[in-house]
């Protein structure tokens, strides 16, 4: 099986939240199924570039003008797409670890999304419907936030966005674990949502460390 973990939080593990649910989620992986290949990604340490026009046209253009060949410039500005792309097709699993940043996710993110879930790479049109180009079988996030936040918060653009990207390219299977009101709500209160958001992404890795994979025969 492998595991592709992109971690969008710039700060270090001893100061964000995120990245020790993160660390709690791979240690109970590692734990419970050691053969797990993981591959991680630091999009602070491998930052996706915005999609400039021409990495627009190179990758949407051949789908609204049949027949449409990308020129030089614009196979180029698709380097990091195609790259980044690739690591998400192989990945069975894919863990995001962010926090919550003004109700949604950190802009680099976005970035990364914009990047690797495009046609050509992650799916393709066949006629009205979404062909995946991936075999991804389950989505994890490992999210913190300062404030609370309650089931279908209208608040929350971080879950909802994420939830419909990768929904729309066939991945159904979505755990979350999330440590809310991390700060200005009591430091008692603040580790209880800690605790429970660390628990339940341990859950996650038994869940995960349990999976069998299409093809694959039990002993």
């Amino acid at each position: 099986m492998n595991v592709l973990h992109i971690c969008a939080n710039p700060r270090p593990v001893q100061e964000s939240v995120s990245k020790q649910l993160a660390a709690a989620f791979f240690m109970r992986l590692a734990e419970r199924n050691p053969d797990i290949n993981v591959t991680n990604v630091d999009l602070y340490q491998s930052p996706p570039p915005f999609l400039t026009l021409p990495a627009f046209r190179g990758v949407w253009q051949p789908v609204i003008e049949a027949g449409y060949k990308p020129t030089t410039g614009e196979y180029n500005a698709t380097a990091y797409s195609r790259t980044h792309a690739e690591q998400l097709k192989q990945a069975d699993v894919v863990v995001l670890t962010m926090p919550m940043w003004n109700f949604s996710m950190p802009a680099i993110m976005k970035a990364w999304l914009d990047q690797v879930v495009a046609p050509g790479a992650t799916f393709e049109f066949e006629e009205a419907l979404i062909k995946p180009l991936h075999h991804i079988q389950k989505l994890v996030l490992l999210i913190a936030s300062a404030d609370e936040f309650k089931e279908d918060d209208a608040r929350d653009g971080l879950t909802r966005e994420i939830r419909a990207t990768f929904e729309f390219i066939g991945v159904t299977d979505i755990a979350i674990a999330w440590a809310d009101g991390q700060h200005g709500h009591g430091e008692d209160e603040a580790k209880e949502h800690k605790d429970i958001a660390t628990e339940t992404a341990q859950d996650i890795a038994d869940e995960v460390a349990e999976m069998v994979m299409p093809g694959v025969v039990e002993a």
